[in-house]
């Protein structure tokens, strides 16, 4: 099974400027109900690079760090460089290897320079578990 194969099932992609404060991803990230935003450069823009991924994890980072006055600082101090990412093409198993290294929960799928989706640790289990009862049905 490939990346692209989950993509569909995965829920809409929630994207920030590198210059928006952690509170802006905060807030987003619940609004959506997601666990993760992708962090691109300049803005928000479909066209804008793909520089990083801040997670829910991070937002707690930041809190015991700076307190809640870190809710204030852009989220571009706290991403991790050189991005993580994989392609749609990818097997699920190199996602799931890829996020254990990096020790990470969510990755972008870029496909040509072109963001077209997350995939999250949830989705791949959620795949495997999915295809392991349809296995067993058969």
């Amino acid at each position: 099974m490939y990346v692209g194969d989950i993509l569909r099932n995965s829920p809409h992609l929630v994207t920030i400027g590198w210059n928006e404060t952690v509170s802006i991803a905060a807030n987003l990230m619940y609004a959506s109900n997601v666990g993760a935003v992708v962090v691109r450069n300049v803005s928000r823009s479909k066209d804008a690079a793909v520089i990083g991924m801040f997670s829910e994890r991070d937002v707690v980072a930041v809190i015991a760090e700076h307190g809640t006055g870190g809710l204030a600082v852009k989220v571009a101090q706290f991403i991790s460089r050189p991005l993580v990412s994989c392609n749609s093409q990818d097997t699920l198993a190199d996602a799931e290897h890829l996020m254990g290294r990096h020790g990470i929960r969510h990755v972008p799928v870029i496909d040509n320079g072109r963001l077209v989706g997350v995939v999250s640790m949830r989705d791949i289990t959620t795949a495997y578990d999915e295809a392991t009862c349809a296995v067993q049905a058969a």
